[in-house]
């Protein structure tokens, strides 16, 4: 497995086409893992968080989810392929499972957002199971946990808590959940439910996706100090030698 190290989160150097490759071969096989898709403010955050760290590189998949990331690689040069969005892989993923009518578990966002996303993929990708949903809204982790397995086994479990909320319920149940591959996916349901709107294509084709959601929500802009934070420090440690 070809992994790059940006500040000690073990990235996969490889295409969007190659993860969803990679994910089905897990589902074939049965075999349990998760996946992540860290962006440059969850690798920067990971720096102090040894824990979080830990559960990042554990994963079976480890997505480079924004342009910050793959700068850094150029900067660093260890160059990954390509910038994988959590949101396209999970598409493509969604439409590959839909060929051998495989299932999937909606697990997040706000009440009823989760309903209109499967209505959404479903009519997407004709053959896709959705053997139920879930909000995001709980205080009892182990309450969340029976819901979900309530639905039965699911080859896929979507879910969006967002960053790191997500990435530690994953690592703390997936023994629990009956699912094969769980996905940490963020605001993904929001976008899929046509309840946001995904930046057009020109941001994301040119690395701006960051600068379209700063301009539609501008409550956004102290947590976009992470990214000239997290390249300076790449920089840093490229000088020093120090990959932490």
């Amino acid at each position: 497995m070809n992994r790059v190290s940006i500040l000690g989160v073990q990235f996969d150097a490889i295409s969007k086409s190659e993860a969803v490759a990679r994910a089905m071969a897990c589902l074939r096989e049965g075999k349990k893992g998760y996946v992540v898709t860290p962006n440059s403010e969850i690798v920067y955050m990971a720096r102090s968080d040894a824990g979080l760290k830990k559960l990042l590189n554990g994963a079976a998949l480890v997505l480079p989810d924004g342009i910050g990331v793959v700068h850094a690689a150029k900067i660093l040069k260890k160059p990954l392929k390509e910038k994988v969005a959590g949101i396209e892989f999970a598409a493509s993923l969604m439409e590959a499972m839909a060929k051998e009518g495989r299932s999937v578990f909606l697990f997040g966002a706000k009440p009823g957002v989760a309903e209109k996303a499967a209505a959404a993929l479903q009519a997407s990708y004709p053959g896709l199971a959705v053997t139920g949903c879930r909000d995001g809204y709980f205080q009892d982790d182990a309450q969340a946990v029976r819901d979900i397995n309530a639905a039965g086994h699911s080859d896929v479990i979507l879910v969006c808590l967002g960053a790191p909320k997500q990435e530690r319920f994953i690592a703390a149940h997936i023994d629990e959940l009956d699912g094969t591959l769980l996905c940490g996916l963020g605001g993904s349901l929001d976008v899929y439910a046509g309840v946001v709107e995904r930046a057009p294509a020109f941001y994301v084709n040119h690395g701006l996706e960051w600068f379209y959601r700063l301009k539609k929500e501008p409550w956004r802009a102290k947590r976009m100090t992470a990214l000239p934070k997290f390249l300076l420090t790449v920089v840093k440690s490229k000088v020093t030698g120090e990959d932490k």
